[in-house]
């Protein structure tokens, strides 16, 4: 049984995850930085511990800290959000070396499914598709060569142990490939700590869809997909349920795939499926598993009516799954912008300040996930993400037209954000018509802002 849950993260997704803990009766124990004690779900949280000082390291990141915390608050199970510890198979084995439970996964499915090889080998023994390229880590250069040849160019090297669109090189012949590779093996150690590297084909034009299961360690579901394919170096910055660029025949094939390999694991937990889709031939391929709950699990609630943090705090608890697939239809369509501080006019420099002014966007189908406050001072040390808007309508339509208004309505003074630059983005002709791909974005951005259409500016004053 759970009854205090310890959280250890920040800003809008403790804010969440609060909330969701408060529906379910739990207690909630806030675990935060120095830097975080005036944070919004610190001061919605039933109760909050210091963890450490402001850098990451030695709080977020500090397992030795979190333990500590944990069995000092009496907590029975301890939630790490997204991010930070979230995918650490170390954490989740020391959450339950302490005899608590930890909110995700197992482990070892951990550490299987967050290894990029791991996960290719596992999705091809349980039938999933997968890009075409190295069956698992190459060793050196004549296997890269060996691979290449049955693959064919370009390619792309990416990190077996890589994340957040970090450790990709793309060659697009040997020459290139005998060139790229020992640097790509020398990225993937300094920013991961592992040097091995694996290859798969380049779909140029390809669109990143992913899906959303949920398991309780026997049997899991599905609740559609995503299109999280209007990225800025490979990062995610707007996202859509479901997918435009797919129809019911490619959806059902695309999910039942995703609920295969998460039974095949024995999957325990909130989880999300990644996969290219090629629109020229209809194939789609898995590439990563994220084994905790995503930034962008709001567009998936808004379309299907479930909480999805409070299904994984339940499946934790050792509750089997209440639902059966035909229980979870789509319905509508659901827009996600992630509003960061930033400044897109300025190579996306962070934007820090003081909010002293602050009117979120309100009325049908309009969703608000932020810690933000009139009199809250952003801090320097962590991720620029300082709120999400989400809408719904009836149809993508409908929904981006809501977006529009929503932004309009949206203002904040004390730091600049990207709240306008999607207010452009959802005017653009090919965003409208569903029409892009991974790298429709960073065109769109290398175009002069007057190519762009020209709406009225969010409110956005420093």
């Amino acid at each position: 049984m759970i009854r205090r849950l310890l959280i250890v993260n920040r800003g809008e997704i403790a804010l969440r995850i609060v909330r969701a803990a408060r529906e379910l009766g739990l207690v909630s124990i806030v675990a935060h930085s120095d830097a975080d004690v005036d944070t919004l779900a610190v001061h919605q949280a039933d109760e909050a511990v210091c963890i450490g000082p402001a850098q990451a390291a030695k709080s977020y990141l500090n397992i030795p800290a979190v333990i500590e915390a944990a069995r000092n608050c009496q907590a029975d199970a301890v939630h790490p959000g997204y991010g930070f510890l979230s995918e650490s198979p170390e954490f989740a084995r020391a959450v339950k070396d302490a005899g608590l439970i930890f909110i995700g996964p197992d482990a070892d499915i951990i550490d299987r499914m967050g290894d990029k090889a791991m996960a290719r080998q596992t999705a091809i023994e349980a039938g999933v598709p997968v890009v075409p390229g190295s069956p698992h880590a190459v060793e050196g250069l004549e296997e890269a060569l060996s691979v290449a040849e049955d693959v064919g160019y370009p390619l792309l090297i990416k990190a077996a142990a890589g994340g957040g669109g970090r450790g990709i090189r793309v060659a697009e012949d040997a020459e290139m490939l005998t060139k790229q590779l020992p640097l790509a093996k020398s990225e993937a150690q300094s920013a991961f700590g592992d040097g091995r590297v694996y290859l798969e084909r380049f779909i140029a034009r390809a669109r990143h869809i992913e899906v959303q299961v949920l398991g309780d360690g026997k049997r899991a579901v599905h609740f559609f997909e995503r299109e999280c394919s209007l990225q800025r170096r490979r990062q995610k910055m707007f996202e859509e349920a479901p997918s435009p660029a797919i129809d019911s025949t490619i959806r059902k094939r695309l999910c039942e795939s995703a609920v295969a390999l998460a039974e095949h694991v024995g999957y325990l937990g909130a989880g999300t499926l990644e996969y290219l889709f090629d629109e020229k031939t209809g194939e789609f391929f898995f590439i990563e598993m994220n084994t905790r709950i995503q930034v962008e699990h709001p567009v998936t609630e808004m379309v299907t009516g479930f909480d999805l943090v409070r299904a994984m705090i339940q499946v934790a608890a050792g509750e089997p799954l209440s639902i059966a697939q035909n229980d979870i239809t789509l319905r509508g369509w659901a827009i996600e912008m992630r509003i960061n501080a930033e400044d897109p006019d300025h190579d996306f420099f962070p934007s820090l300040g003081t909010v002293k002014k602050l009117v979120w966007p309100t009325g049908p189908g309009v969703r608000i996930d932020s810690g933000l406050y009139e009199g809250y001072k952003m801090p320097p040390f962590y991720d620029s993400l300082v709120a999400k808007l989400i809408v719904w309508d009836d149809s993508r339509e409908h929904a981006l037209t809501r977006a529009g208004r929503a932004l309009d309505e949206f203002q904040l003074q004390g730091f600049t954000t990207t709240a306008g630059l999607h207010r452009r983005l959802i005017e653009d002709s090919a965003v409208k018509a569903g029409a892009f791909d991974t790298v429709f974005l960073e065109r769109w951005l290398a175009e002069p802002a007057s190519n762009h259409a020209n709406v009225k500016e969010v409110i956005n004053e420093q």
